[in-house]
């Protein structure tokens, strides 16, 4: 195919070029009534509806249909889908589209919150199967392959697996392919969340794609690593165990009615530049890379963790978390992706020959941020080990909410012992500490509370009211979730 067409932008383009008048929504009519800056209103005239020439994404037949086809081709899948409600609705389809209530799921303990959704809705039971800790990045890493060997011989009925690949630390592990294989032994789908990995697809010195090591339905978040608009995300399938009409049918159904054409737009951008993307663009960025990394070295100060994806750095500075870091480096103008109470996290530009990040005056910017911290910077109690994690255990969520007249906020004293009403998410990364239904230990409350007085930020059954720590929790205990 020739991957230099964008058949949905061109299709755009021919359709402005034309001077249309609007008798249909969206009502801004091609920007005319918008309020927006100038710069933000100039997009509106491609923010329209399913006109004749422009398809329908939820019955492709036309320039969408060419676009997912060729996204297929780019990926080496045997269909693919256009996303335009983000990764999160690429996981609760391709959960839903395998389980009915009461099946079992066997899921990465360090799952974005988006998964445990998906779950919920499906009436599902989650396996929590606990990650291998990371020492280089000092965060719960990949799952090894013993762990889900001893979940798929606990667990025969199990629907499927879930894994995060990568982390949205960079971390890959080296078994993803060997649990695939020991899954497809059982006929069972391997389902991955590759958020964070859609530029896998370029081969070394990028880890190698989940398509690659042969799973059955993955999601990547294109906006994330790639040039499309955040919340536009790719779904690929490439298996005779999944049945894709049943999946697209779940897309379909939540996936929204009206997708936004310039998100699909922006879709069909990024792959053709991750299908253009040549040696000499990767080349490129790996010298930029290195440059940037052997600058951030000359910092006496600062740490630099590479991972195993060349996207991801990672920076500390001794005796100071990384929130406090983050703000520093907030002041001087450079923004990162996440902090915690060890580092902050940077994802780099896949850059190409063409485009440029001036690494000498954004390593000025770091430095002077980082001077300055060193000398206001009063040391910080950072911890050295994780929450322990039992190896392998069972959480069953409900399809039904909790009873919201049953739910009570208490302080850190009354939390112990407590069943949570919701998770606790951190955010970013997204990723529940603690899961709905669970009951609270006291070393998760001391976690969390350290973890906000640092800076951390939280979604969900924890609040700070005042100088206090709240959690939302059963007001009347039911059964243990966990077993």
């Amino acid at each position: 195919m020739d991957h230099t067409k964008r058949p949905v932008v061109e299709a755009l383009q021919k359709f402005q070029a034309a001077q249309p008048v609007s008798f249909h929504v969206p009502g801004h009519k091609h920007g005319l009534l918008s309020g927006l800056p100038s710069d933000l209103k100039a997009a509106l005239r491609y923010d329209v509806t399913e006109l004749t020439g422009l398809d329908d994404l939820h019955a492709p037949t036309e320039v969408l249909a060419e676009g997912q086809a060729m996204l297929a081709d780019a990926y080496g899948a045997k269909q693919s889908f256009f996303l335009v409600n983000g990764s999160t609705v690429g996981n609760l389809a391709m959960i839903r589209s395998i389980c009915e209530p009461g099946d079992v799921l066997l899921v990465q303990r360090n799952a974005h919150k988006s998964v445990f959704h998906a779950v919920e809705l499906a009436g599902a039971h989650a396996i929590l199967l606990t990650p291998e800790w990371d020492e280089q990045t000092c965060t719960a890493g990949a799952l090894a392959a013993s762990t889900v060997d001893v979940a798929l011989e606990r667990h025969p009925d199990a629907k499927g697996v879930f894994v995060t690949y990568p982390t949205y630390y960079g971390t890959t592990g080296s078994d993803l392919e060997l649990i695939v294989a020991s899954a497809h032994k059982k006929e069972i789908p391997v389902l991955i969340d590759e958020a964070h990995g859609a530029h896998f697809v370029l081969g070394t010195p990028f880890p190698p794609s989940a398509l690659q090591l042969g799973a059955d339905i993955v999601v990547q978040s294109a906006h994330k690593t790639l040039s499309a608009m955040t919340q536009a995300s790719f779904l690929h399938v490439n298996s005779h165990i999944v049945d894709t009409d049943r999946l697209s049918r779940f897309l379909s159904m939540l996936q929204t009615s009206s997708p936004s054409y310039v998100l699909l737009a922006s879709l069909d951008d990024a792959r053709s530049m991750v299908a253009n993307y040549s040696e000499k663009d990767k080349q490129a960025f790996l010298a930029w890379r290195l440059t940037f990394i052997e600058q951030l070295h000359k910092m006496k100060v600062l740490e630099v963790i590479e991972t195993e994806d060349p996207l991801k750095i990672l920076l500390r500075q001794k005796e100071a978390s990384g929130y406090t870091l983050q703000r520093a480096l907030e002041s001087a103008g450079i923004f990162t992706e996440l902090a915690d109470e060890r580092q902050v996290l940077f994802v780099l530009p896949l850059l190409t020959e063409r485009t440029s990040y001036s690494t000498d005056s954004i390593c000025k910017a770091i430095h002077s941020a980082v001077q300055e911290l060193q000398e206001e910077a009063v040391p910080t109690s950072i911890p050295a080990e994780p929450v322990e994690h039992e190896q392998l255990r069972k959480l069953v969520i409900t399809t039904s909410n909790p009873v919201r007249d049953q739910a009570q906020w208490v302080d850190t004293e009354n939390a112990v012992g407590r069943q949570l009403m919701d998770s606790i998410v951190p955010y970013p990364p997204g990723i529940p500490l603690v899961l709905s239904g669970e009951q609270l230990t006291q070393r998760q409350i001391e976690e969390v509370c350290h973890m906000i007085e640092s800076g951390a930020k939280f979604q969900g059954a924890v609040r700070a009211n005042g100088s206090t720590v709240e959690f939302e929790v059963m007001s009347v205990q039911g059964d243990d979730h966990i077993g």
